[in-house]
This record gives C-alpha cells, structure tokens and sequence, in this order.
C-alpha cells in the first residue's frame, strides 16, 4: 500500500490515486490540495454512509473548517437529476462556494452524481472520490467521465470533469457484499481483454486470492485497472477516438441493463455484454471458436452471469440503436482480435445483435 499513480491531461499533473488500506492519510492528502479550513461536504448513499461516513468524517475535521454529511438513497434508481438538485440545495443552505470541496464517498453511483454536482454547482467546485466498491475502485471513479441517468437511458445527462484526487482504501472492499464485488470484477476482466493479455492470464492465476480477498492481490488488482485506464484516457480525455475502447460489453450490456429494469447490477450487464461482443468477434471471423468460448467460461469462477433470461433480441436491438454511444446513426462496437487486443468496429448488423444475445439467452433444459 501507499502507492500513487499520477494522471496527467495535455502532458500536465491532473490529479493523483492513492493506494491505502485505511482513511488515515486522507487529511493530509486534502490539506495538500489547498483545503485547509475550508468547507468539506461528504456526499454518501444510505448503504455507505452507515458504515464509513464517521470515519470520514473525523478524519477530514482535522483539516475543513466545517465537514457536513449529505446521505442520498442507495441504488441507481436514484441516479438523477432529482437528487442532483437536492445536492445543490444542501450545499446552498450550507453557504458553500467555488473554494470549498464535495467528496463522493461511494459506489459509481454517488461518484458519478458527485462528481456532475461538482462540475455544474458555481460552475465548478472541485471534488475528491473515495471509491468503496470494486466496480468503483478499478474503473468508474477513473477518467473524469460524471453523469445521471434520465428518463432510465444510462448517463444520457453529464459532463467531463477531473477529480482533484482519488483515494482507494481496499480495506473497505472487505465489506462489500459478494454480488457487487463480482459485479465489479467485470469491469477488472474488460480491462484485460481489451489491452492487456497478461493481466487477462495473471487474473486467472490468482482466481482463489481474489474471491477470498486478500488485500495484497486487490490492490495490485485496482492498480493495474487503474493504470490501464489512466494510459487510455491520457490519450483521449474527452472519448474522441481510443476511449471508446472502454465501453467493450457495454453496448449490449447497458442494453440488457435497461431491458431488464436495472433488476441486474450494471457489471454483470457487462460481463454478458463482453460474452455477446466475443461472440460477435468470432463470427466475423476475428477471434478463434476456443478462445471465445473461453472468455465466456472465465466469467463463470468469478461469480458472474453468462446468460439471461426475459430478455427479447429485438428489444436489444431498438435500445442499441438508442445508445448515447451512436455516431451519425453507426452503433459503434468493441470487438476484439484478440485477448487483449481491441478495436472499434461500425460494421456490427442488426442479424449479428441479434445472433449475439440469442447466443446468452437461458433456455430451459436446453430448449
């Protein structure tokens, strides 16, 4: 632990992650930003703040002037501008101004919402993320990327807007209930099958020490995750060419999401997405039958879902097409050549969608 990777935007520092096992560096950290004796406001969810919004919080009294806890309910459901506004009418009635400091102590969903509050509230204030879930830790609190769902189409309302720092405390992932933490390994997976094989291979290696949750292979986990996506949005801040490359198992996957009402956590929607883009990828001739079938398989020891049910491949298609991710009416696909080699691909057909989510569909006794 104690590891810092920086990331730099137009070749300059942007902000630092650090790799803890606790919150007790975290006053120091802020006080190194130029928060000392300024207004600290913890943004949390119902399920978080509970468990780590005191400790927080007595950590960062001994640098803000003022620290306040604002608790949002849980879930993605929640995800929206409603309780943006609710964000912005706490921090009014707290007086707080462009100098003072948010910090999304949560899941993707508290980062996210934080993190648009953040950007729009005085027209920006800055922000700190404390990511206290795996899909958080290894991916969404990474990049600058903040949003709301509206109207249920995923983070259809957003902007690009760097936190000033991102703390990981892996400590907290002890706590995580088992189907958000498979959830989250979802995203640690896409990372190896869209730019690195080795780490593809190194997390099935170390499958018993993940699921068991050591601290020491978790962090080395986050970190690699974090690294892979801090090279991609180095080069693409803004999503104008490779960091599309991110969104491998996210178009069908966001797809299934919305189809099936959010019932399925977002990385399991992920991980059936990253089964159907393989899939496509082997159809057209891209990836070897084996290796296919194999990514599939991999998803399977990590607790993660390799079909659906109650799901209609029209449906997909029409939600597809819908997607924030289209450009100039192309579905832009992540396909793959390889493990660990991906492209952007704007040939994917309607028959192949199709084909693809017919392939994760469950079917009783085989039918």
């Amino acid at each position: 632990m104690g590891e810092v990777i920086n990331v730099t935007r137009d070749d300059k520092p942007c902000y630092d992650i650090m790799f803890e096992d606790s919150f007790k560096k975290l006053s120091k950290a802020v006080e190194g930003l130029g928060f000392k004796e300024r207004r600290i406001a913890i943004i949390t969810d119902s399920n978080v703040g509970p468990l780590y919004a005191k400790d927080v919080e007595k950590e960062l009294k001994k640098v803000g002037s003022q620290v306040f806890v604002y608790e949002i309910p849980a879930g993605e459901e929640h995800k929206n501008l409603e309780t943006v506004n609710g964000i912005y009418g706490f921090l009014i009635s707290k007086h707080f101004d462009r100098h003072d400091l948010l910090i999304a102590l949560g899941g993707g969903v508290v980062g996210d919402i934080t993190g648009f509050a953040a950007s729009s509230y005085l027209r920006g204030i800055a922000f700190v993320q404390i990511p206290t879930t795996l899909l958080a830790q290894a991916d969404s609190s990474v990049g600058g990327k903040t949003g709301v769902d509206f109207e249920g189409y995923k983070n259809m309302v957003g902007a690009f807007y760097m936190p000033r720092l991102v703390y990981m405390n892996i400590a907290v992932l002890d706590t995580l209930p088992g189907r958000q933490f498979a959830s989250g390994f979802a995203e640690v997976m896409k990372y190896g099958l869209i730019k690195d094989q080795e780490f593809y291979f190194w997390l099935i290696e170390n499958l018993y020490e993940i699921n068991d949750r050591d601290h020491k292979v978790l962090a080395k986990m986050v970190r690699n995750s974090c690294e892979i996506k801090r090279d991609v949005v180095q080069k693409d801040p803004t999503e104008k060419g490779e960091r599309a490359l991110l969104n491998f198992g996210h178009t069908i996957g966001h797809a299934i999401e919305k189809a099936r009402n959010f019932e399925l956590y977002h990385g399991e929607c992920v991980a059936l997405g990253c089964i159907a883009a393989a899939y496509i990828s082997m159809k057209k001739g891209l990836i070897e039958t084996g290796t296919c079938y194999e990514i599939r398989d991999m998803f399977v020891p990590f607790n993660l879902p390799i079909t659906v049910e109650d799901v209609d491949p029209e449906d997909i298609v029409k939600l597809v097409k819908s997607d924030k991710k289209m450009d100039n009416n192309c579905i832009k696909f992540i396909l793959l050549k390889d493990i660990g080699d991906a492209f952007i691909d704007t040939t994917v057909t309607d028959d192949e969608i199709r084909e693809a989510v017919k392939e994760i569909l469950y079917f009783e006794n085989g039918d």
